[in-house]
């Protein structure tokens, strides 16, 4: 899979510009604070629909601009690919090869893309919302049925805390049993998709690990809870958890079984990362997850996803960068610094210069 070009219309801070990226790596470098990660974020946006940066899709339109436009022309496996989204202030169009879709999931997964930043320490640092935010991403990438799956579990979900705050006790009553049985039989399908998919990703980061320390150090990456048995299984269990829980849950106004509440447990040689690593074991630990996560795109998916790496060699050791460079060689690569001579060492590249929104050139 490999974007040829990249169109920016009243992007961040692109006023109109045009990106021909090569088949591998391709360097974006300039100053800071020029635009190389909105380009990043660009291509991100059009494999996911969504931004990793912000919450509310207006603040991607350019100052002063009605609307802002993104549009790549991809190379697949099954042939061209064109994608467009084009976002005004309360509303966005999305369009697959000039059709506009209706649907956010039909959007989804068109083109796959991994996106490491040296904000994915928060992957290991931080609380469980993250790991859960990772491992959604991802999975949906590769699965439209686990992401529409998602959608209704969250849509039920508001709809029973909502019911949790009410006060009429008879209309409690009479509806949460509804509600938790359609809440436990989504939720049984995300769990089991999870667990498969933690699985294969727990392997391969392991692998991955152990490429970028030489073996010094060993990644784990461990549920938080175990869910048992098949899908049917799973979801009489959580109906009855669910049961159990509804005095406390109408006592605290929210819903505190399920898979909105799991976690992952990442380990560097058995100790929780979380508590002991340090910046530099959590930046190879979540680079190793991400790593991963290109592994099992390329084994779901049968061609190797867009790998973008924000700003990530500066973070590196030069050992580490060198077998980063190695690692990625063979799948499309966008990555963005400020010098390009001082991280490539002579890797073959693509590079383009960025300066205030614009293309300016190529060259160190």
């Amino acid at each position: 899979m490999v974007v040829k070009k990249l169109t920016l219309q009243n992007f961040r801070n692109y006023e109109r510009e045009t990106f021909a990226f090569a088949e591998e790596l391709n360097v974006l470098f300039g100053k800071n604070a020029q635009g190389k990660t909105n380009c990043a974020e660009a291509v991100f946006y059009l494999c996911t629909g969504a931004s990793l940066r912000i919450r509310h899709d207006r603040q991607l339109i350019r100052r002063g601009a009605e609307c802002a436009r993104i549009g790549a022309e991809v190379s697949t496996r099954y042939g061209a690919l064109s994608l467009e989204a084009v976002i005004f202030e309360n509303k966005r169009e999305l369009f697959v090869n000039g059709n506009r879709v209706r649907r956010a999931l039909d959007f989804l997964g068109n083109m796959n893309s991994v996106f490491f930043s040296p904000g994915e320490l928060r992957l290991i640092l931080d609380g469980p919302d993250e790991r859960r935010r990772f491992l959604n991403l991802s999975i949906s990438q590769t699965s439209r049925e686990y992401a529409a799956a998602l959608l209704r579990y969250q849509r039920i979900l508001e709809q029973r805390n909502g019911l949790l705050k009410e006060r009429d006790l008879s209309l409690i009553g009479e509806t949460l049993p509804v509600w938790d049985e359609q809440l436990a039989r989504y939720a049984a399908g995300i769990a089991v998709r999870r667990r498969e998919y933690l699985k294969e990703l727990s392997r391969l980061a392991q692998e991955a690990h152990a490429y970028l320390t030489d073996g010094a150090e060993e990644l784990s990456l461990l549920p938080d809870r175990e869910y048992r048995g098949d899908e049917e299984g799973i979801a009489r269990a959580l109906f009855g958890e669910l049961a159990a829980s509804r005095e406390r849950d109408l006592r605290l106004g929210y819903t505190t079984v399920g898979p909105h509440r799991d976690d992952v447990k990442v380990l560097i040689d058995g100790a929780d990362a979380r508590g002991y690593c340090s910046q530099g074991q959590a930046r190879t630990a979540a680079l190793s997850m991400k790593l991963a996560e290109v592994e099992i795109f390329r084994s779901l998916s049968g061609e190797s996803p867009v790998l973008i790496l924000d700003d990530v060699m500066s973070e590196l050791d030069l050992p580490r960068r060198k077998k980063l460079l190695d690692r990625v060689g063979g799948l499309q690569c966008i990555l963005t610094c400020t010098h390009a001579e001082r991280v490539l060492y002579g890797a073959a590249c693509n590079k383009i210069r960025i300066q205030g929104g614009k293309i300016v050139g190529g060259g160190a």
